[in-house]
């Protein structure tokens, strides 16, 4: 009973969302001013990072609030035989819930992203020192582009564009820093860009410098390494430990309920 009344509804609000006499897009564009207020502050910076600059972030906020809406009527029309304030209250919460998922799977692709290049930045750096030990910085960074990890290759080839452009200054470098803005990246392009302008009889110098600082991001990633490594060990100890637990508590509560019964 209840399926078959959902089925209609659906199926009446599709009709009239067809048919233009019912229109969430047109209900969510006369009101933006007032769900705007429920966009979170750093939605667009997210959304950016995931997409890159030329995506319309206002378009996929829309969407949220669309699918949002759209998941509270279907639940209505599901409690539509036994609607009370606690069906209407579960069905905002669920339908809130939803319009925020959107926003919390782009935060967590965010970390995740930057948590692999904080410990992949460290490794293409030390395969860079040794090109630039036989090239000067640009035509390094060009020359790396093509065994640079899959993470690293959209920047770099930005930079080196921006570079072979023309532009001598340090706004290429930063910007690269920015668009990956993990542990020291940002020392690490200034390095570099002061290496480009160095004097040859001052390269092996500042050489020296670059590949103590990139050891060092090289230690610090691979005690992150071992330190998820030992987590990961000791969450599935504990599940084991727990799972052990529970099967045998369990099995002395059926043989004492099995004892009382005899």
């Amino acid at each position: 009973m209840y399926f078959e009344i959902l089925l209609i509804g659906i199926i009446i609000y599709f009709l009239l969302d067809f048919s233009g006499r019912l229109s969430t897009n047109k209900f969510i564009e006369d009101n933006q001013n007032y769900f705007r207020k429920l966009k979170e502050s750093d939605y667009d910076f997210y959304c950016y990072a995931k997409y890159g600059n030329g995506i319309d972030v206002d378009k996929l906020f829309s969407k949220r609030l669309r699918n949002g809406f759209i998941t509270i009527i279907v639940l209505l029309f599901l409690f539509l035989t036994k609607l009370s304030y606690v069906n209407v209250i579960f069905s905002l919460i669920v339908g809130f819930l939803v319009f925020k998922l959107d926003y919390m799977n782009k935060r967590n692709y965010y970390k995740k992203h930057l948590h692999d290049i904080d410990l992949l930045l460290p490794y293409y750096l030390k395969s860079l020192e040794i090109l630039i030990q036989h090239y000067t910085v640009p035509v390094a960074m060009g020359k790396s582009v093509e065994n640079a990890p899959t993470i690293f290759k959209d920047g770099l080839v930005k930079l080196v564009e921006k570079i072979d452009a023309g532009d001598a200054s340090i706004d290429p470098y930063m910007e690269f820093a920015r668009e990956y803005p993990v542990r020291d990246s940002m020392r690490m392009m200034r390095l570099l860009y002061r290496l480009s302008l160095g004097r040859q009889d001052r390269k092996q110098e500042q050489l020296l410098t670059f590949s103590k600082t990139i050891s060092n991001l090289q230690q610090k990633s691979r005690e992150t390494k071992y330190k998820e490594r030992l987590q990961k060990m000791e969450s599935k100890t504990m599940y084991m430990l727990v799972t052990t637990g529970a099967g045998v508590m369990l099995l002395l509560v059926l043989s004492i309920l099995m004892m009382f019964s005899m």
